[in-house]
C-alpha cells in the first residue's frame, strides 16, 4: 500500500481536525538513532522527534531491553491498585530529580492529562476555579486544558471549568515590551499581573501555570528571572507556580534540568511526560507533599505509570543521566543557535531565532518588517523534508520552525542540518 493509499484511508475515517504535515505526508516505518525511514524507503534526520518526545533517539538497546525484560514477564499491566516496582524507582528518582519539598509523584498518560491532574490539584488545595495563564500558551487538548491555552489557534471551546486570567510574558517577540530590556520587560510583565489580579481576579486565585519555553506557541523564551519576579507576586497571595515542564525538562534546555530552574524559583508543581518515556506513554506531576495529597475523595490510574511504560521510562532517565545528554543538548544548542543566527542575517525573511538547548525557535517574516509569513515556514517545512531533514512548526501565527532533536544529536548531525536549513530558509527568502 503506498503513502497515498493511507492518506486516502486517513481522511475517510479520522477527524478533519487531526493535523497533518506536508503536502504529501509521510509514514514512518523504521527508524534509529537519530534518522528514520518512511514506507517510501527515504530516509531524515529527525529534528522534532515526535514532537519532542524521542529524546533519546531511535532504537537505543538499554530502552529496548527494559521494555523487553518487562515484556517477558507476562505482565503488561496491573493498574495502582497493586505494587508496581519500577513506578516507585521512578518516583523516587523524579521526586529526588525535582528539588521539590516533600515531593510526591503521581503518573498519568500524557502531558494533557499532567496538566489536567495539576488544576484538580491546585483548584482543590486552594478552593478556588481562578487560574492565571500566560498569552500565547498551550497546555493540552482536553476540557480543562483547553480553558488555559491561550493561543486562539488550539482553543476549539470558550468553555471552562475554570475562570483564567492571561498575563503577559512568555512571548516576547510580539510584546508591547517588546523593545524593553531584560529588566525593564520583567518590571512590565510583574505590573501586569500586579494589575490582572486587582482588576480580573476576586484575589483568590489558585495558580498560575506557564511554560518556561511556549512549546506549541513557537519556543518562545522569556528572559531568565520573569518567573521569579512572578514567583514574588504569587506568593504574597499564597498563589501556587505550576511549571508545565512537557517539553522543557529532563535537560533539554541544557543549562538546566528543568526550564523553571533559569528564573531562580522552585515551583509548587511540575507537570511532564513526553521526553521521559522516549515514546512511551508517560506524563504525570510531581508536587509538594501537602498538595498532592489534598484530594478526600478515592481516586486511581488505570493505565497512568503501568509496568511497561515505568520499565522504559526509568530506563531512558538512567540513559538521560548517565551519558549526560543535558551538556550535550548544551554544547550542541549553541552551535545550531550561532549557526542558525547566522543564517538569520543573511536573509531577511528570519525574524528572529530563539530558544535554548535543543529547543530552539526560527520566526519568518516578510522581509522589511515583523509581519507573520506562514507561507514562508511552509516552504521551509517542505523544502526541508525535501533535502532529508525533518523539522516542526507552529507558533502563534504558524510562521515559526520549531527545532528538536534527539538529544543523542552529534556534532556531524547538527552541521548537516545547518546546511539543509540555510538551504531551505534561501529557498523561502527568494
Amino acid at each position: 500500500m503506498t503513502e497515498s493509499d493511507l492518506l486516502r484511508r486517513h481522511r475517510a475515517v479520522m477527524p478533519d481536525w487531526l493535523s497533518l504535515y506536508y503536502a504529501d505526508p509521510i509514514e514512518i516505518v523504521r527508524a534509529r538513532g537519530r534518522h528514520v525511514t518512511d514506507s517510501e524507503g527515504r530516509t531524515y534526520l529527525d529534528f522534532f522527534a515526535g514532537i519532542l518526545t524521542n529524546a533519546i533517539g531511535y532504537d537505543v538497546a538499554e530502552i529496548r531491553d527494559a521494555v523487553q525484560a518487562q515484556l517477558d514477564t507476562g505482565v503488561l499491566h496491573t493498574s495502582t491498585l497493586y505494587l508496581i516496582r519500577k513506578q516507585v524507582e521512578l518516583a523516587e528518582q523524579i521526586a529526588e530529580l525535582s528539588g521539590i519539598e516533600n515531593a510526591k509523584v503521581f503518573f498519568t498518560n500524557s502531558g494533557t492529562e499532567a496538566n489536567e491532574t495539576a488544576l484538580l490539584l491546585a483548584t482543590q488545595y486552594r478552593r478556588s476555579n481562578q487560574i492565571l495563564a500566560l498569552r500565547n500558551s498551550y497546555h493540552g487538548r482536553a476540557f480543562g486544558t483547553l480553558g488555559i491555552t491561550g493561543n486562539h489557534g488550539w482553543s476549539a471551546s470558550s468553555l471552562s471549568p475554570v475562570k483564567v486570567s492571561y498575563v503577559h510574558g512568555g512571548y516576547r517577540y510580539r510584546s508591547p515590551f517588546a523593545r524593553f530590556s531584560d529588566a525593564d520587560y520583567i518590571a512590565a510583565c510583574a505590573d501586569d499581573l500586579r494589575d490582572v489580579l486587582q482588576t480580573t481576579t476576586s484575589g483568590d486565585v489558585a495558580a498560575l501555570i506557564a511554560e518556561p519555553i511556549q512549546g506549541v506557541g513557537g519556543f518562545a523564551t522569556p528572559p531568565d528571572g520573569l518567573f521569579g519576579a512572578f514567583k514574588e507576586i504569587l506568593d504574597e497571595h499564597g498563589i501556587l507556580l505550576i511549571s508545565d515542564e512537557v517539553q522543557t525538562g529532563w535537560g533539554r534546555t541544557g543549562e538546566h534540568f528543568w526550564g523553571m530552574d533559569a528564573h531562580g524559583v522552585k515551583p509548587d508543581m511540575m507537570t511532564f511526560a513526553k521526553g521521559l518515556g522516549n515514546g512511551l506513554a508517560i506524563g504525570g506531576v510531581v508536587a509538594r507533599g501537602e498538595i498532592m495529597d489534598c484530594l478526600g475523595a478515592n481516586s486511581i490510574s488505570t493505565f497512568g505509570g503501568n509496568p511497561m511504560s515505568t520499565a522504559g521510562a526509568k530506563a531512558a532517565l538512567d540513559y538521560l543521566l548517565d551519558h549526560d545528554l543535558q551538556g550535550n543538548a548544551a554544547k550542541l544548542g549553541d552551535r545550531l543557535l550561532a549557526g542558525l543566527r547566522e543564517i538569520g542575517d543573511r536573509h531577511g525573511v528570519v525574524g528572529d531565532v530563539r530558544g535554548k538547548g535543543l529547543m530552539i525557535g526560527i520566526e519568518l517574516v516578510h522581509p522589511g518588517g515583523t509581519e507573520p509569513n506562514p507561507p514562508a515556514a511552509t516552504v521551509v517545512l517542505e523544502e526541508t523534508k525535501a533535502r532529508g531533514l525533518l523539522v516542526g512548526k507552529g507558533g502563534l501565527h504558524n510562521n515559526v520552525i520549531r527545532l528538536a532533536p534527539p538529544m543523542t544529536l552529534t556534532d556531524d548531525e547538527a552541521g548537516q542540518a545547518l546546511d539543509i536549513l540555510g538551504e531551505a530558509i534561501h529557498a523561502a527568502d527568494r
